[in-house]
């Protein structure tokens, strides 16, 4: 005979149910599937051996963060050891998870099964679990799973607020929509403005540049002398604002009226500011790089590195990437089709970008970017699991690359992986050790001023009491 226990996770506590003995588990498969959706034949099936509540909110939680990690806790632990039967050769333990399967096997010596006729047990404890524990009710039972819900949430949203990625992920597809917005609407601003003054396209190609000239100029046949310091501070280049100037006086636009020119005036407004929040939203996206990937930032830079982030899902996924699959990151679609067609597979994708690829002669550039796949993988490596980033490690892969592209130009061999690394590392140990100090540093003056103002709290509360003393002993003489 076979004693079957299965283990169910709960957010209210941990349950241990066995089931009726059999000769093979299998059979049981049918049986169960006819008896899950009834409590009274479920209950034939099934019985409480040990149920143990957790503690508080805390402990729940350290007992779900455990259990998804498939981590066997010192609380399942204790229920197992003394709910189980002492023979346990006999004994199988039904669990929801494998590694959790794994875990008990390892450190109790428990033969564990997953799927099948579990599962199917799991779904009808699940239904009737209320009715199944003595002392719970449905209603008790929801708001545990709510609130366990809500702080395991929480607790996953407010991991490390300084070494979030999301904000790069959103940053960078916004800074792409923002570049095809403003490029959509300078094309807008030139096609209008153009039925005006068409000569003044040629002079000044820039798109943002355009904008500011159009919004500047106006109506054409109003630009004098006297405008000819303001179009210098726009454009840069007295000779280019002197042809703007010629050109205007011998424009063959159509006329315009002063409505279409408050409105073309107006549009330009908008894209101008467009492209004064995407300088300040570059700086934003810098920033955030150097603080949640600063190497990968310092090897290929920050919009490059913030795209490989943003189509990996994360910097912990994008570490996970070989480099092989870096590489090619953002070339899936040829990849695909090379592989269907059976055609030559790409050689990158989104590292493209980068300046080494350009700078490389042809026949070197998928050596390059093989190479600088490489390096990225390093770097974000190092970015995600270490605990104080700096961009050491990045100067220091960059300055490999840069070697590797002297190497294939002339020849000279680049320096040995081994000695720049031990150079980075001891840059590095100092690096953090002077971030230390400043944290350090900042903290005692932090706690300086906590201290300073509850003496200050302390010493107007003695004040307060003292005066009301006195107001009490004048008030006693008084009466």
């Amino acid at each position: 005979q076979v004693l079957l226990h299965v283990l169910f996770e709960h957010a209210a506590g941990y349950a241990l149910f066995a089931v009726r003995e059999v000769e093979e588990i299998g059979l049981l498969l049918p049986q169960v599937e006819e008896s899950v959706l009834t409590l009274g034949k479920f209950h034939n099936m099934v019985k409480l051996v040990a149920f143990s509540p957790f503690r508080s909110a805390q402990s729940a939680l350290e007992n779900m963060n455990a259990v998804s990690e498939g981590v066997l806790h010192e609380d399942l632990r204790l229920l197992l050891d003394t709910a189980l039967p002492p023979k346990r050769k006999k004994v199988v333990l039904g669990v929801g998870d494998a590694k959790m399967g794994a875990a008990v096997l390892e450190e109790l010596g428990v033969q564990c099964q997953t799927g099948g006729v579990v599962a199917e047990l799991m779904r009808g404890i699940r239904l009737h679990f209320p009715a199944l524990v003595r002392g719970l009710t449905a209603q008790s039972a929801a708001k545990a799973q709510l609130g366990l819900g809500h702080s395991y949430s929480r607790a996953k949203v407010k991991f490390n607020v300084h070494r979030v990625d999301n904000m790069i992920i959103q940053s960078i597809s916004l800074l792409d929509q923002l570049d095809k917005d403003i490029n959509t609407f300078s094309m807008r601003v030139r096609e209008w403005y153009g039925y005006h003054f068409p000569e003044l396209i040629k002079i000044v190609p820039e798109n943002s540049m355009y904008c500011r000239v159009a919004k500047f100029i106006g109506n054409c046949r109003e630009l004098s002398e006297e405008s000819l310091e303001g179009l210098e501070e726009i454009v840069m280049d007295s000779a280019k604002a002197q042809a703007i100037l010629e050109a205007s006086r011998s424009s063959m636009g159509m006329d315009i009226s002063p409505l279409d020119l408050i409105n073309i005036e107006s549009f330009s407004r908008r894209v101008i500011s467009l492209s004064e929040y995407r300088k300040g939203l570059q700086e934003y996206l810098r920033s955030k790089m150097s603080q949640v990937a600063p190497s990968l930032s310092a090897l290929i830079g920050e919009v490059v590195g913030a795209r490989l982030i943003s189509h990996a899902g994360s910097l912990t996924n994008l570490a996970k990437y070989p480099a092989s699959t870096v590489q090619i990151l953002g070339a899936e679609k040829a990849l695909f089709r090379a592989l269907k067609t059976r055609g030559n597979t790409p050689k990158y994708g989104l590292i493209f970008h980068s300046t080494f690829i350009g700078r490389a002669a042809a026949k070197n550039k998928g050596r390059i970017s093989r190479y600088l796949a490489n390096k990225c993988t390093i770097a974000s490596r190092i970015d995600c699991f270490s605990e104080v980033p700096t961009s050491v490690f990045g100067d220091k892969l960059r300055e490999q690359v840069e070697e590797r592209l002297a190497f294939y130009e002339t020849g000279e061999p680049p320096r040995k992986n081994l000695e720049v690394m031990k150079e980075a590392v001891v840059e590095a140990n100092e690096v953090v050790a002077e971030v230390k100090r400043r944290q350090e540093k900042k903290e005692k003056k932090r706690k300086k001023r906590e201290k300073r103002r509850l003496e200050a709290l302390a010493a107007a509360a003695e004040e307060g009491v003292e005066n009301s003393v006195m107001e009490t002993e004048v008030r006693g003489e008084w009466g």
